[in-house]
């Protein structure tokens, strides 16, 4: 896709997406754009589809129909490590931690192409694998800085808080070198005062050249945060536009308020 003006070219396009479950239509040609080095949300009532969209997006289930190009390659037809591997990584709603692992080696676990995952490579390139493994400890603790756990690395990630395990998630995203996080309701069960750090870091990471797709309940985390929304209901598009657009169009008061 070329642009007619110098703003960004999109990162992520997808269109046509359709997927049903039986007779339920969750999806139904439904599209979104992100922006190269944007926040963009995605909103809509419980039942709009958007975590099945996200699902669609990074292939946890296939759609029946429809078109995902990420980083002008389309990517509807592979599966999801590769999708993470060509730089789209996802969280989700309720955050995934192996208990009974150390936060740290639960971040270890998501750096990418590792020379040591190869059974030959163990045995005729083990210094070659050393100095890696040091690189990954010394980027994870990193990470686990930013995100606020540095102090907890030891920990069983089981120990954690639920605010603390979506940091720890969206860390672990962070260690796989994405393009793109597919972040699902980062602010879900989680107490006000770590929503703000959890914000904080996003605007943090955006501003180094992260970009981000959000999904979240919490209006004033979206539109802090959002250079973009797009609205979905009845697994349908139903606007998209900038955060003060959205909150004064009559398709979305409809679809929120019932007005």
């Amino acid at each position: 896709m070329v642009n007619s003006d110098s703003s960004p070219p999109p990162l992520l396009v997808a269109t046509g997406l359709c997927k049903s479950f039986g007779g339920i239509k969750a999806v139904q040609d439904a599209e979104i754009q992100v922006t190269c080095g944007s926040i963009t949300g995605l909103i809509g009532p419980n039942g709009a589809g958007k975590t099945t969209l996200f699902n669609l997006l990074s292939n946890f289930i296939r759609p029946d129909k429809g078109r995902v190009i990420f980083d002008g390659k389309p990517i509807q037809h592979l599966p999801p490590h590769q999708i993470a591997r060509e730089g789209l990584v996802r969280t989700f709603q309720v955050a995934r931690a192996l208990s009974r692992l150390s936060v740290l080696d639960n971040m270890l676990l998501a750096a990418q192409k590792q020379t040591g995952e190869k059974f030959w490579q163990v045995q005729f390139q083990p210094l070659v694998i050393a100095k890696e493994e040091k690189q990954h400890r010394e980027r994870a603790m990193a990470i686990l800085e930013s995100v606020g756990l540095a102090s907890k690395a030891t920990d069983y990630a089981g120990s954690l808080s639920g605010g603390q395990r979506k940091l720890l998630e969206i860390g672990r995203a962070l260690m796989a070198n994405p393009k793109l996080i597919l972040l699902d309701e980062p602010a879900a069960g989680v107490n006000p005062r770590l929503i703000d750090e959890i914000c904080d870091r996003i605007v943090s990471w955006n501003k180094a050249g992260m970009t981000f797709l959000i999904i979240e309940h919490n209006m004033d985390v979206i539109m802090s945060l959002c250079n973009r929304v797009w609205v979905m209901a009845e697994g349908k598009n139903l606007a998209d536009g900038t955060p003060e657009e959205i909150q004064c169009h009559p398709k979305v008061l409809e679809a929120y308020l019932g007005k």
